[in-house]
């Protein structure tokens, strides 16, 4: 279990869930590329120096720092290698104080304008390849964050524009993927 450090670059006036997910992909910015999916728990910061102040303090969470980190990613376990990422997020149910999770995964993505390209009637492998081999995909690192409340954030970096000034940031970026990790909320 680790903390993701506050980035400097990361902006004050975003919401907390923001924050937390470009502190993510921050975090996730200095490991380099070509890595597995990683998922976090998002604990609100007070309720952690409150309730853990060892855990806050190992974290390096234990400062005051008020409007801050009000959002603390706490890394999980790694995503089992080989297992598909909607069955391995079938598997998870959180504890109370866990306030949200988020995940950073890294995909290839075609421009809308390749769309028309696809062939029709490939399996999902079949589609993969095929996409791998287009010359106008792009490597993107997603980080999606959701919290209990339904609130949603995304942010995707391009690996031809590795830069945290060029990560694209919004609710609606990866709908499925926050789909899918707001289920994990679900009873």
């Amino acid at each position: 279990m680790s903390n993701v450090s506050p980035s400097p670059g990361t902006p004050m006036a975003a919401s907390p869930l923001t924050r937390a997910v470009l502190e993510i992909d921050e975090y996730a910015s200095t490991l380099g590329w070509d890595k597995p999916a990683r998922l976090f728990a998002l604990v609100d910061t007070a309720r952690l120096r409150r309730q853990e102040p060892a855990l806050a303090r190992q974290l390096g969470q234990d400062q005051d720092d008020t409007g801050k980190n009000q959002l603390t990613p706490v890394e999980q376990d790694q995503v089992p290698a080989g297992t598909p990422l909607d069955k391995f997020l079938g598997t998870i149910a959180w504890p109370p104080a866990i306030v949200g999770c988020a995940l950073t995964v890294e995909r290839l993505m075609l421009p809308p304008s390749a769309e028309a390209q696809v062939p029709e009637g490939l399996s999902d492998k079949q589609l993969a390849k095929w996409v791998a081999a287009h010359p106008d995909r792009q490597e993107v690192r997603l980080t999606v964050g959701v919290l209990r409340d339904g609130s949603r954030e995304s942010a995707v970096r391009l690996r031809e524009k590795d830069s945290s000034s060029e990560v694209l940031t919004g609710a609606s970026l990866v709908p499925g993927l926050a789909e899918a990790l707001a289920a994990t909320f679900l009873d």
